[in-house]
């Protein structure tokens, strides 16, 4: 399927691991410009490399989500590089899980807050495009109580509800934003690999309450985020898309 994304501009944040390198990855191959930041130089050097062959422009930056001036500049700046925006992908995430000051502190900071800052710094911008979205990454510990109750979920749970509000509020300017929430994400530095070593059997138990068998992939969930950011899906807004393998047991009406 052609998403119709040739051409169009992507802004990215966190986007040098996990799922947010796998959206930016995916975009590249879909020809579309892409900007995205991370806090690591080395990291967003090395992606800028590998996707250096790519139809479209690829820009990374090194950018603290959490400090409001500079994600505010970095969108500043892409927008005027690239020439506008029309696609808004918010992935960065602190992945605090202790039940800490410090945690909620950085979860609220990051995971919530940044994504807030991000739209408002975009939204003049994609007002201007012929076909504007917002996506932001969630987590299925955001809309069910699980091991990592407490800071971490409690922002996914927050962010939910802040875009289901957002869709509502830019509907009126043509502007779409939905939510894409990934289950257990299994890839090498991440939570489920850190803990395959260190803890077999909590990994093993957390992989048997799926009833596929398995955890997802960065790519699987990259592809919904891809498509529902699209023009493809000119009609979905307000959505909250579960990519989880059917760990989620809760009926959505």
């Amino acid at each position: 399927m052609d998403f119709s994304l040739a051409g169009m501009t992507v802004l990215v944040s966190g986007g040098t691991r996990g799922i947010g390198r796998s959206v930016v990855e995916e975009f590249s191959r879909e020809g579309a410009n892409v900007a995205f930041c991370a806090r690591s130089g080395y990291d967003v050097q090395v992606l800028e490399e590998q996707l250096s062959g790519a139809r479209g422009r690829i820009e990374g930056s090194v950018v603290d989500v959490g400090h409001p001036g500079s994600l505010a500049k970095w969108v500043s700046e892409s927008a005027l590089s690239f020439g506008g925006l029309d696609i808004v992908v918010s992935a960065a995430t602190a992945m605090a899980l202790d039940d800490t000051d410090e945690n909620w502190g950085v979860s609220l900071s990051i995971d919530l807050m940044g994504t807030v800052r991000l739209v408002k710094a975009a939204l003049p911008h994609l007002e201007l495009s012929s076909a504007p979205s917002i996506v932001a990454v969630s987590n299925v510990s955001g809309r069910e109580a699980d091991f990592a109750a407490g800071p971490y979920a409690t922002a996914k749970t927050a962010l939910a509800g802040y875009m289901a509000g957002l869709a509502f509020r830019v509907a009126p300017l043509g502007i779409r934003a939905n939510t894409v929430t990934a289950g257990n994400t299994y890839y090498r530095g991440g939570v489920w690999a850190i803990l395959e070593e260190t803890d077999p059997e909590a990994y093993e138990a957390a992989v048997a309450r799926n009833p596929t068998g398995r955890m997802g992939t960065p790519q699987e969930v990259a592809d919904v985020v891809v498509f529902v950011s699209s023009p493809r899906a000119s009609r979905v807004t307000g959505a909250n898309i579960l990519v989880d393998g059917g760990l989620s047991r809760g009926i959505q009406l």
